[in-house]
């Protein structure tokens, strides 16, 4: 029990000066509070100790004056109205996606899957090519291609019309791939 409570109050001790290492990077002189443990865990010795499990977890230059964590930049960025708005998928990587479909086939047990996966990487990679920089007309040739398309399956994506329009499907995204490397300057 005695050796619980010395334990509790290491940690407690390391996550305080580990705060106010990265306070003190953060530039704010307000020093921070230490949260008194819960009153269950000090009166049960079998409770597991969280705040230990954390300490051990924890990264080993968090504490370190002048190191700052990793951070990745927000999904979001606020629109004009101060709604979060989600930033418009790369052309490349919508590409990447489409190109992934390359080496898969309609194999038994497969087709429905592969067939709806090129379907809807080509209309990812169409959303893409439209929220571009560079603008919609700067990719006629794949847009055009991709209206054909839809105009042919008619706004139905079952399983059993895709397998119709196959042929056409499998064709748009050959198309699209082979404009796609005859523009390198657009997925690099």
């Amino acid at each position: 029990m005695l050796r619980s409570t010395m334990a509790r109050r290491a940690v407690t001790a390391a996550l305080t000066l580990t705060l106010a290492g990265l306070t003190a990077a953060c530039g704010d002189d307000t020093p921070p509070k230490a949260s008194p443990a819960p009153s269950s865990a000090a009166s049960s010795p079998s409770a597991p100790d969280s705040s230990a499990s954390s300490a051990v977890t924890a990264s080993p230059s968090a504490g370190v004056p002048g190191s700052t964590p990793a951070m990745s930049p927000p999904a979001t960025a606020p629109a004009g109205d101060g709604l979060p708005t989600t930033a418009p998928e790369k052309v490349r990587d919508a590409f990447a996606g489409l190109q992934a479909t390359l080496g898969e086939s309609c194999t038994p047990g497969n087709c429905a899957y592969f067939l709806g996966r090129v379907h809807d990487e080509l209309h990812r990679m169409d959303r893409a090519m439209k929220a571009d920089p560079k603008g919609p007309g700067h990719f006629p040739e794949p847009i055009a291609a991709i209206v054909k398309l839809d105009e042919e399956l008619g706004g139905d994506r079952t399983f059993e019309n895709l397998k119709k329009h196959q042929s056409t499907l499998i064709a748009t995204r050959d198309e699209i791939n082979t404009w796609m490397q005859d523009h390198p300057d657009d997925y690099r």
